[in-house]
């Protein structure tokens, strides 16, 4: 199965723009001969402008490694990916830092703050490093829509894991990327830690009209998506709109996962 839906039936206001990113016919190969992995085998899919997508499958499906072509930080064997209108396939690794740093955000497992600097420096740090100014307007915007208005001042190690995330995903969104991947981002936090991360960038989407794309494996985390993708051995196989926990759960072990 190719998927090409770009937002859900009856979706918001502005989901029916074109796609934010898009993959078509990707394939993915690792190795060569005998020994090569086929990641991905032909995926074709569209995500959403102002849409909250997960990405789910059972270990080895493939899901990380879409996430990471579509993001740019890995190379396509074949087919092409477009960031908005972008085509980012065949990118020198110039262009390539040039739009992951201007266009798109990044929450990974791992927080990757810098334990030096204030959670207030490492929202920003992004924008100093690419010599851009800070918008204080929506800085504090964003910092209010994380709650961390009074934790700014704060170092890593004297926020909770969830407040070091809800960093990491404000510093994502400061510079307005036009998506936002997200790769298992509550998968070292508690499940109440876990709740505040999905909860905000739940929230990003509905009062920011952010776009964000999550590889999870877990169906609590993907029931705050408004569409789950599925991958299984390479391919989408089938995708689910408003989904709760128990639909999530039940398709996952339609596939084994």
């Amino acid at each position: 199965m190719t998927s090409t839906f770009a937002s859900p039936p009856g979706g918001a206001p502005g989901t029916a723009a074109a796609p934010a990113v898009v993959a078509t016919e990707v394939t993915k190969v690792y190795g060569a001969g005998g020994a090569a992995v086929h990641a991905l085998r032909g995926v074709s899919v569209g995500f959403a402008r102002g849409a909250f997508t997960a990405i789910m499958g059972p270990s080895g499906s493939g899901k990380s490694t879409l996430m990471h072509c579509l993001a740019g930080l890995d190379t396509v064997s074949g087919g092409s990916v477009a960031l908005g209108d972008a085509e980012i396939t065949g990118m020198s690794d110039k262009q390539l830092t040039m739009v992951r740093r201007e266009r798109v955000g990044f929450v990974f497992q791992a927080f990757n703050l810098l334990p030096t600097l204030s959670a207030e420096r490492n929202i920003t740090l992004p924008l100093e490093l690419a010599g851009r100014k800070v918008d204080q307007a929506w800085f504090e915007h964003v910092v209010e829509v994380v709650g961390l208005k009074d934790r700014l001042s704060h170092r890593p190690n004297e926020l909770s894991g969830g407040q070091q995330q809800r960093v990491a995903c404000a510093r994502a969104l400061v510079s307005r990327p036009e998506v936002i991947f997200a790769d298992e981002p509550t998968g070292n936090l508690d499940s109440r830690a876990g709740a505040e991360v999905l909860a905000f960038l739940r929230s990003s989407v509905r009062e920011m009209g952010q776009t964000i794309v999550m590889v999870t494996h877990d169906p609590v985390a993907a029931a705050y998506a408004d569409r789950v993708v599925f991958l299984r051995d390479g391919l989408i196989v089938t995708e689910l709109f408003e989904p709760t926990p128990d639909t999530v759960l039940d398709r996952l072990k339609s596939l084994g996962g």
